[in-house]
């Protein structure tokens, strides 16, 4: 596995892993963490994790441009990550969100956003490039696919341990005041709070009923709301704590094996070639054909980072309101993916190589219109299970009373066949991504095209909030389908650019 590739790789790949843990902390509970904090709708809390998600991969674009104009990447990274932590130290002080101060401290947890996303920019892609650029040196040039695909397993590591940290606190937290978790109860909470006078009957029982399990006090609901809701949330403040550590480990890694990674400003200042007016412009054409296979790919990315990231939106959401989630908190559920990630590269790259040795490799754009399909199977096998079910919208299953929706709720099984298909979609179509990237990038634009990669995600996570306000107004068996759809015609658009793709990489 490791054989033949950069002394580099490792490090590189090692400093990623406190970005990966606090992205997946985010991951996991950002969406939910909004509607419990400052009782946002789910929609609303959809729409601001969509553009804190795209302004991530944005951002790498201006990251790409400042590494690119400075050619001083290893500065550029370091300062992604003090930006990063400094968001997060922001979102880790506990402060109760009231009718007074929402406005503010709602604006503020979005002003840390911004500063989580805009580092990551700084950060993410220029590391990306020179992960690529280890592998312009002619020896490892053969081993750029499987290289970063190695890089993904080790990201992919703090990605497992994260979703487990905020649940684990939270309830920590709830214990130490004498509380137990429930995921419905804040919703309630602040309905009550709001809507005291004309809150659904349903909804005042459903209320009464959780205080009692939670070992609440019913004598002095508003007060019990108020505590509740202060206790859960500080629980998940301090995870933020947690992504701050990571992050400073992260940021020593990078400082204390930056010399072990290329410096491709220094290379070219040692490095001038003349060339004449025909080699110009032979370089120009090529270098336009190769931006144009660029696009192509970086248009079916899109598409399928809108339908994949639904993960930590509608994805999360089926988690909580559908699955059994007694023993297992729903953002949990998100150490699937990473963890799926780090059990089946292996089995990919076996796979992938075996196929090479017998002289029938797989070229990288033909792997990304797989993993499209693969991603289409993902959402086949929910929306016919849902439809089997005969589950309907989630406010309308919300509503209902809750013996009649525990009846309902499926096992977490879903949830493991689910992830499973669309984890194997990501390694065929993200690592994959990359090193096409890194393939096609002019020597000159490489931050650039690695933050168009990135900016590609940031237009399909534009586009996250769609799923929720499918999954909450229809049954849920039409927000899958329309993944699906997705899928299936992206993957139709990737076969017939195959060919063209590979005559202008090479295979």
């Amino acid at each position: 596995m490791f054989q033949n590739q950069p002394k580099g790789l490792i490090p590189a790949a090692l400093s990623n892993m406190g970005e990966r843990f606090g992205y997946y902390i985010m991951n996991a509970v950002l969406v939910l963490f909004l509607c419990s904090k400052f009782g946002l709708s789910e929609e609303r809390s959809a729409l601001i994790y969509s553009f804190f998600y795209a302004g991530i991969y944005v951002l790498s674009l201006v990251g790409g441009l400042i590494a690119d104009k400075t050619q001083n990447y290893k500065t550029t990274i370091i300062w992604g990550l003090i930006i990063m932590t400094s968001g997060y130290v922001v979102l880790a002080f506990p402060i109760f969100a009231t009718a007074e101060n929402q406005n503010w401290l709602l604006t503020m947890t979005c002003c840390a956003l911004f500063l989580i996303a805009f580092g990551n920019g700084l950060f993410k892609g220029n590391l990306q490039a020179i992960v690529g650029q280890l592998y312009d040196n002619p020896r490892y040039a053969s081993q750029r696919d499987s290289g970063f695909q190695i890089f993904y397993v080790f990201i992919n590591i703090g990605g497992v341990i994260a979703p487990f940290v905020a649940p684990m606190l939270r309830s920590w937290w709830l214990g130490e005041n004498g509380l137990a978790y429930n995921a419905s109860l804040p919703a309630l909470c602040h309905e009550y709070l709001s809507l005291t006078d004309s809150m659904n009957t349903q909804n005042v029982n459903n209320l009464y009923a959780l205080i009692t399990e939670v070992g609440g006090n019913t004598k002095d609901i508003a007060a019990f709301c108020s505590e509740y809701l202060n206790v859960f949330n500080t629980g998940i403040h301090y995870s933020f704590i947690a992504s701050v550590a990571a992050m400073l480990i992260s940021l020593t890694i990078f400082i204390c094996t930056k010399n072990g990674l290329p410096s491709p400003g220094k290379k070219e200042k040692e490095e001038t070639i003349k060339y004449t007016a025909d080699e110009k412009a032979a370089m120009a054409k090529e270098i336009k054909l190769r931006m144009a296979a660029l696009f192509a790919v970086l248009g079916i990315a899109i598409f399928f980072w809108f339908s994949f990231h639904q993960n930590g939106t509608s994805l999360s959401l089926f988690a909580r309101d559908f699955v059994k989630t007694d023993s297992v908190q729903p953002e949990i559920w998100q150490a699937l993916n990473p963890f799926y990630v780090i059990i089946l590269t292996p089995v990919v790259m076996f796979f992938f190589g075996r196929l090479s040795k017998r002289g029938k490799e797989i070229s990288t754009p033909r792997k990304i219109a797989i993993g499209m399909g693969l991603a289409g199977l993902a959402y086949i096998f929910l929306a016919v299970f849902s439809l089997i079910k005969g589950y309907p919208s989630a406010d309308a299953f919300k509503a209902l009373p809750p013996e009649t929706a525990a009846e309902l709720k499926t096992g977490p099984w879903v949830l493991f066949v689910l992830y499973f298909f669309l984890t194997v979609a990501e390694l065929f179509i993200s690592p994959l991504g990359l090193s096409f990237v890194s393939k096609v990038a002019p020597k000159h634009l490489q931050g650039l095209c690695q933050g168009l990669w990135l900016g590609a995600t940031a237009v399909g996570n534009l586009l996250l909030w769609i799923g929720p306000l499918i999954y909450n107004a229809c049954p849920i068996w039409v927000a899958w389908t329309v993944f699906l759809s997705v899928c299936v015609v992206s993957m139709g658009i990737m076969l017939g650019m195959v060919n063209w793709l590979e005559r202008v990489t090479g295979k």
